[in-house]
């Protein structure tokens, strides 16, 4: 139990429960004590027990004052009342009732064994073991002279003794225990601090392979299909920027903490400079007929870290689209409830079995799927061959009372049908990511 708790909470914690549980025991024996000298005064009228139940009640309440206020100074004032209260109680015993004659009879041993639980009270072990200790010995010293001046017979209280050594043991091994911890702790800190390093390592490595797959392979890919020749301007240019992108750090800003961009190309603003709108433009001059549709002005409700994601997300699925689907043609659909915005892809080309996807095509994971959930959101994708593909984004919007003007279409062609979607068909991913 102590492990999992953090080092400067332990000794406060094991203190209280140690506390509580001995004052619980205290209160509970001082009620026993209270209803035998009830019992007793019933079955016997003539004794005059009234004096020793009264002293109970002080005793009582000052438990209630160490349970509430747990100081030194509360402590001590119990120990020295309910010494005299038991005092007092002791004497009306030894006077009144003659089977109790001797200092360890039951009826005394209640009150002592109240007076032994204050050791609970130390929120340390060691103070704990003080406590304890005083009480059993006020307790023994009084009970001890009450039997001197009433002519009764002195013996040592075993059953006090033994809550001495029980409160002793406990504290002794909450003590022993608290060492043990405090030599744990700090390899149980190093291996938390190790699981969050390697936790980053990973997302960096993730975020590393995605942008590695958005550029460098894309590029390759799109020199490949390009033939022989000079490079055309566009994708020159294209791979400068990625290059600039490679070589600075801004990606290693985490998607989810990143702060607002100073440059509206940048953030959502309207549908036009969004990411997401300079993806479907991007496809667009690839070559690729994107035709858009839907609820455009929803995502000026994105986050500019979630646009962001979001629109490398949608890039790479319609890269995906121009160069593994066999068709020119996609249609991107947008669609905002006020708690999500989603975006599908759709496309009539070949499509693909997920099953015999190898492993180690990162596209649709690292860029797709990995990206979308960095933000909170998901990604879903439907496709089996000769059907086409269809990919579900969906990431949460800003939690924000503005929305932004309505959107309108996107000027841009629109696909001819692409015959029925099949959403409830295996999940799968887009065709040779």
């Amino acid at each position: 139990m102590l492990l999992g708790l953090p080092a400067h909470l332990v000794p406060q914690t094991v203190g209280r429960a140690l506390s509580r549980a001995c004052h619980v025991i205290a209160s509970v024996v001082l009620v026993s004590a209270g209803l035998l000298l009830i019992v007793n005064q019933v079955a016997e009228p003539s004794y005059l027990l009234w004096p020793a139940l009264v002293a109970l009640l002080p005793m009582l309440g000052m438990l209630f004052v160490v349970e509430r206020f747990r100081s030194t100074t509360a402590v001590l004032a119990y120990l020295a009342i309910g010494s005299a209260c038991l005092y007092w109680y002791a004497v009306t015993l030894f006077a009144q009732i003659p089977s109790v004659q001797a200092s360890d009879a039951f009826s005394l041993s209640l009150p002592k064994i109240a007076l032994v639980m204050v050791g609970g009270s130390g929120l340390r072990s060691r103070g704990s073991l003080l406590w304890a200790t005083a009480g059993f010995a006020l307790g023994e010293l009084v009970t001890q002279l009450a039997t001197w001046q009433t002519g009764a017979t002195p013996r040592l209280d075993v059953a006090v003794l033994f809550a001495w050594l029980l409160v002793s043991v406990t504290a002794t091994s909450s003590l022993l225990a608290r060492g043990r911890v405090d030599r744990a702790q700090p390899s149980l800190h190093r291996a938390a601090f190790d699981q969050q390093k390697q936790a980053i390592r990973h997302d960096v490595e993730q975020q590393a392979s995605a942008l590695l797959h958005d550029t460098v392979l894309n590029h390759l890919a799109s020199i490949t299909a390009g033939g022989p020749g000079p490079l055309d301007s566009a994708t020159a240019a294209s791979m400068a920027t990625d290059l600039e992108v490679l070589v600075g750090q801004e990606w290693l800003v985490d998607e989810t903490r990143a702060p607002a961009p100073a440059s509206p190309t940048t953030g959502p603003g309207d549908w036009a400079t969004s990411e997401l709108g300079r993806a479907v433009a991007r496809a667009r001059e690839g070559g690729l007929e994107v035709g858009v549709t839907g609820d455009l002005g929803a995502v000026v409700r994105l986050a500019p870290a979630v646009c962001r994601a979001l629109g490398l997300a949608v890039a790479q699925c319609l890269t995906n689209v121009a160069v593994h689907s066999g068709t020119d043609r996609a249609e991107v659909v947008v669609y905002g409830d006020g708690v999500d915005l989603t975006v599908m892809i759709i496309d009539d080309g070949v499509g693909f079995d997920a099953a015999a996807t190898a492993p180690d095509r990162l596209g649709l994971k690292n860029s797709v799927e990995a990206r979308t959930r960095r933000v909170g959101g998901s990604a879903q994708i439907w496709s089996s061959p000769g059907s086409g593909t269809s990919v579900m984004l969906r990431v949460p919007v800003a939690p924000t009372d503005s929305v932004g003007p309505p959107g309108e279409a996107v000027a841009g062609s629109v696909i001819a049908d692409p015959g029925p979607v099949d959403l409830a068909s295996p999940a799968a991913g887009r065709g040779a990511p």
